[in-house]
């Protein structure tokens, strides 16, 4: 594996640093008038998603990580698992629920999604951006109530629950925004 020196991070970069996978969000040399020179980093720690902001030597160097990205097609969930499968080799692999189930609301079966994997473990699960979803269940639509926005809650073929304008009704086809569940419009 390549080490990397502090002082040649750059925004973006996967590194190991004390036993975690972090991947550099900002980061600023520093040179005092003072005292030696320092880099300011800001991490983003990969697994858990929490960001910290530490210096570091610009000598000091990490193990770089390499993430691989994958697009695998979404086969099925089980209760506690959720399988996909690379479309180029049929390889399938199992996800424990509890590592992507809030990725997956708005993913139907056979969808395409973006499996993201460190040493062999999978430890995110990316949706498509937008997604065309049914409405399982909400209340009868009323026409022409569009100009104050108001919106109601609606049950979408995969269980997830989105608020969408008063004029959508059950059985028709929505857009859905999967970094914020938003509805975006009908399909």
């Amino acid at each position: 594996m390549a080490t990397k020196s502090a002082g040649d991070f750059r925004n973006g970069m996967t590194l190991e640093i004390d036993g975690k996978v972090c991947q550099v969000v900002d980061f600023m040399h520093v040179k005092p008038g003072k005292g030696a020179a320092f880099v300011r980093v800001k991490l983003r720690d990969i697994m858990n998603g929490g960001v910290t902001e530490t210096t570091f030597r610009p000598s000091e160097s990490f193990e770089e990580a390499f993430i691989e990205r994958k697009s695998m097609e979404y086969l099925y969930n089980d209760g506690d698992l959720y399988y996909y499968m690379d479309p180029e080799s049929f390889e399938q692999i199992a996800v424990n629920a509890e590592d992507v189930v809030d990725s997956m609301k708005f993913v139907k079966e056979n969808e395409t999604v973006t499996v993201s994997i460190y040493q062999g473990k999978v430890f995110a699960v990316e949706a498509p951006i937008t997604v065309e979803l049914e409405i399982t269940e909400t209340e009868p639509g009323f026409k022409g109530n569009t100009a104050q926005g108001a919106t109601k809650p609606a049950i979408v073929e995969t269980g997830a629950q989105v608020n969408v304008p008063l004029f959508v009704d059950q059985g028709e086809k929505i857009k859905i925004d999967t970094r914020t569940g938003e509805y975006l419009s009908r399909a």
